[in-house]
């Protein structure tokens, strides 16, 4: 089955939606990381918040949000893949729909976990500090300067 990739506003998203979105980012970030944390951070609202995930038939295999910071970045936060979407390109084409609605005039930033921050280094995003740790998790912060190529 191919994926179909959506993105909608925190408002135009149904609960039968918004729920399993929000479920396999504490799939992941909660329970298979072994992560206790708040992941409802009260981002997911903020205006101009986006919503983007992949859909095969039912099931959301993938999401994440795009977000403004107070300095203009757009913010890419929340990357999760459920394990049996993974290695299939789901994720990748996810990235790459979301930096299309970024759109290529804008600084984009994320915190990546360091481990992926090669995977991240080929949509064009660049180590921009130091790395420190969050929740246990190593993490690399990196921006994506305006007109790279994905």
């Amino acid at each position: 089955m191919t994926s179909e990739l959506h993105s909608a506003t925190p408002t135009e998203l149904p609960l039968s939606v918004a729920y399993p979105i929000l479920k396999l980012r504490v799939d992941v970030f909660v329970v298979e990381q072994a992560c206790a944390y708040p992941e409802l951070d009260g981002r997911d609202l903020e205006p101009g918040a986006l919503w983007v995930w992949a859909q095969d038939g039912t099931a959301v295999t993938a999401t994440l949000r795009l977000l403004r910071d107070t300095d203009g970045r757009a913010r890419i936060g929340r990357v999760a893949t459920a394990p049996g979407a993974r290695s299939r390109g789901v994720a990748g084409a996810l990235m790459r729909h979301a930096l299309e609605l970024i759109g290529p005039e804008v600084t984009t930033t994320l915190d990546a976990q360091s481990h992926l921050s090669g995977w991240y280094a080929r949509f064009g995003f660049v180590p921009s500090g130091p790395e420190f740790i969050e929740d246990g998790i190593a993490h690399l912060p990196m921006d994506r300067p305006p007109e790279s190529a994905a």
